[in-house]
């Protein structure tokens, strides 16, 4: 039975702890590293909490009274992107949970950018990082070179090395998104995709050919327009597409960037058009556009990606725990007219 105070039905975590004893959960950390700048009497109430809720204060406590730092890393890609703001509050919210930091950083999808801000990552001596790595070679994350510090992926998954990852499911949610399209008539289906040697953007285009095969079909290569990287790119692509002859009568898109370059080309070649892509984004239901989204929860990547962090933290020394990965499902959302 959970305890009086206990946020769920779960473990109590240190936010409860803060909540029972009426401080932070900062100051929650500081007592469980006997730091002197808490009073006598702030310390009896922290620890009174922890006895009644019977929290277990071997857990994140124990890594900060051995001297960790309280922080922990989190390095995306690309911040423009509202995926990663999300990715970064879920994060955030289990960080927090658990009276830790979270430091952020954005590569810009560059590898060598990436090296440097894990290295100083690393220097600072967080607890743990988290990361979506930039390109293929993720040597400079593994053990050896982070001398086993803790670490997850997020969206990608690790290459070349044993990691936990948190992903979702790109190939599957494609495969839907591309067959509703099919099912409602379109066999002329374009795909405008991110760069081919992303993970997100193989396993995408993936979901796109196979949903064409398991309905008889295979797609027109001249439909295929890979290696797009934002919106400007989509959008010049998609009119390029759609201003020719045999221009397809819907398109798929990987992501939410290339969704918008397409509907802003929709609206420049002036035909019916109808679209389907990956990542829902603000106004979708407003634009009035054939529109089918492939959804997902970007906050519960950040979730599992931060307590998979937290695990690695906690673990008993000589105990490890093998790789681990979890996939976030996706939903499809059907937007404006049929």
């Amino acid at each position: 039975m959970a305890h009086p105070g206990v946020s769920d039905a779960g473990a109590p975590t240190m936010r409860d702890v803060a909540a029972r004893a009426g401080v932070s959960a900062m100051t929650v950390s500081r007592v469980l590293k006997d730091d002197s700048r808490v009073s006598g009497t702030t310390r009896e109430r922290v620890l009174t909490a922890v006895d009644e809720l019977g929290y277990r204060r071997n857990e994140t406590a124990r890594s900060l009274r051995l001297g960790g730092s309280g922080m922990i890393g989190l390095v995306v890609t690309n911040l423009a992107n509202p995926f990663y703001s999300r990715l970064a509050l879920g994060v955030q919210e289990v960080a927090s949970e658990h009276g830790l930091r979270m430091l952020l950083s954005n590569t810009a999808e560059q590898v060598d950018r990436e090296r440097g801000l894990v290295a100083d990552l690393a220097s600072r001596q967080v607890d743990g990082m988290i990361v979506v790595p930039a390109g293929n070679s993720h040597r400079h994350l593994g053990p050896a070179a982070l001398r086993g510090m803790p670490i997850v992926l997020a969206a990608r998954p690790p290459a070349g090395m044993d990691a936990d990852c948190v992903l979702v499911d790109d190939f599957g949610g494609a495969e839907q998104a591309t067959g509703q399209l099919i099912a409602d008539g379109h066999s002329a289906i374009g795909f405008l995709g991110n760069p081919p040697a992303l993970y997100t953007g193989a396993e995408r285009f993936r979901g796109y050919w196979a949903a064409h095969e398991a309905a008889g079909l295979t797609p027109d290569e001249r439909h295929v327009r890979r290696g797009l990287v934002d919106v400007g790119t989509a959008e010049r692509a998609a009119v390029e597409l759609l201003s020719g002859p045999a221009a397809p009568t819907a398109l798929f898109c990987t992501n939410n960037r290339m969704t918008q370059g397409a509907i802003r080309a929709v609206r420049t070649v002036g035909r019916p058009v109808a679209l389907a892509g990956f990542d829902d984004f603000e106004l979708a239901d407003v634009i009035g556009l054939p529109l089918t989204i492939v959804s997902y929860d970007a906050d519960e990547i950040g979730r599992r990606a931060g307590q998979m962090l937290i695990d690695r933290i906690n673990a008993a020394p000589g105990e490890p725990l093998p790789a681990r990965r979890t996939v976030v499902p996706t939903r499809v959302i059907r937007y404006g007219p049929r």
